[in-house]
């Protein structure tokens, strides 16, 4: 038996309520995403001796509020309850990561400087920006395929996807350990490019992905859809249904995806969290949970080789003898 909510908000989406609401946010992703492509810029020109991606973060937290504040008057409007304190728990998962980076990011320019200086051409201008852009994009595709794929950095990135519910809030859910991605950075450096605006993409891209952690917005027009990262996509990718497990890893393209063979549409609904959730608000618990569990399993293995598969492996991996032992104790 549905509950009168349930009913209410899949009568509200069948009856294709969302179209409006669909192309006033295809409308606002656009000019946004050009505002701040036109913006950046300049900022960074302006302001070359501080880091331009940190400055950008923080102006958008005035704009996060407003947003966050519609999407709770949307959503209560339209029958569906809000989780405020869920929602509190991810804006200090956010505030703790904000800073936590805030002298990473400091150091990190330092490190894009030194590995920038190793080749003697240099990328400028519009060229800089469009390959930064796009080099960011496919460098964060593989940055979160790794964060799914190997568990010692599932352990950062289950932070980000403890969260049952999703709205505005849960794209602020970011874990405290902000250095694992660096790694996937730094070869742009090496391409050239200056790493205030290596810096400055990273936080654009991650300001365009606040916008597609709403079920506010249904699918937008096709082409759309197929090019670019939407709500739609990013449902998917925060399910935990088989089918949706490790899809949809693209920051502001899905091509990628695509390409790269881990593109699953939206289908049947979707169930937000994780396989087994974490039943805490404790922001500090949740960080560190992952980690304390990969430790015992490091810890309690028989062979080194197993020790290096609780780290190195994907999150659900058990050695073959522990699966034997569960199987033969099964029958």
């Amino acid at each position: 038996m549905k509950s009168t909510t349930e009913a209410r908000s899949e009568k509200f989406r069948a009856r294709g309520g969302m179209g409006f609401i669909s192309a006033c946010g295809l409308l606002l992703a656009v000019l946004s995403t050009a505002a701040i492509v036109m913006v950046v810029p300049r900022l960074a020109h302006a302001m070359s001796g501080m880091d331009v991606s940190t400055i950008l973060i923080w102006l958008a937290i005035p704009v996060f509020i407003v947003a966050v504040v519609a999407e709770i008057v949307y959503l209560e409007r339209h029958g569906k309850p809000y989780d405020y304190r869920d929602s509190a728990t991810s804006i200090a998962a956010g505030l703790g990561y904000q800073l936590a980076n805030v002298p990473w990011a400091l150091a990190e320019l330092a490190i894009f400087a030194a590995v920038s200086s190793l080749v003697p051409w240099r990328l400028e201008g519009w060229v800089a920006w469009a390959v930064a852009l796009i080099g960011v994009d496919l460098a964060y595709y593989w940055f979160h395929r790794a964060h799914h794929e190997i568990r010692v950095f599932w352990s950062v990135h289950v932070v980000h996807h403890s969260s049952e519910r999703f709205n505005l809030t849960t794209a602020l859910r970011t874990p405290w350990l902000v250095v694992t991605s660096l790694p996937f950075l730094v070869p742009l450096a090496l391409l050239g490019i200056d790493g205030k605006i290596i810096a400055a993409s990273y936080a654009i891209n991650l300001l365009y992905q606040f916008g597609i952690h709403t079920e506010v917005i249904d699918k937008l027009w096709a082409p759309v859809e197929f090019v670019f990262n939407t709500p739609s996509h990013h449902r998917v990718h925060h399910g935990s249904n088989t089918e949706y497990l490790d899809r949809n890893y693209g920051g502001v393209l899905i091509i990628w995806d695509r390409i790269f063979g881990s593109f699953e549409p939206e289908g049947e609904r979707v169930i937000y969290g994780l396989t087994k959730n974490v039943d805490t608000y404790n922001i500090a618990k949740i960080n560190v949970r992952e980690m304390v569990a990969i430790w015992q399993d490091v810890k309690n293995a028989a062979k080194f080789s197993d020790k290096l598969g609780f780290l190195f492996r994907g999150p659900g991996w058990r050695p073959q003898s522990t699966l034997t032992d569960t199987a033969t104790a099964l029958e």
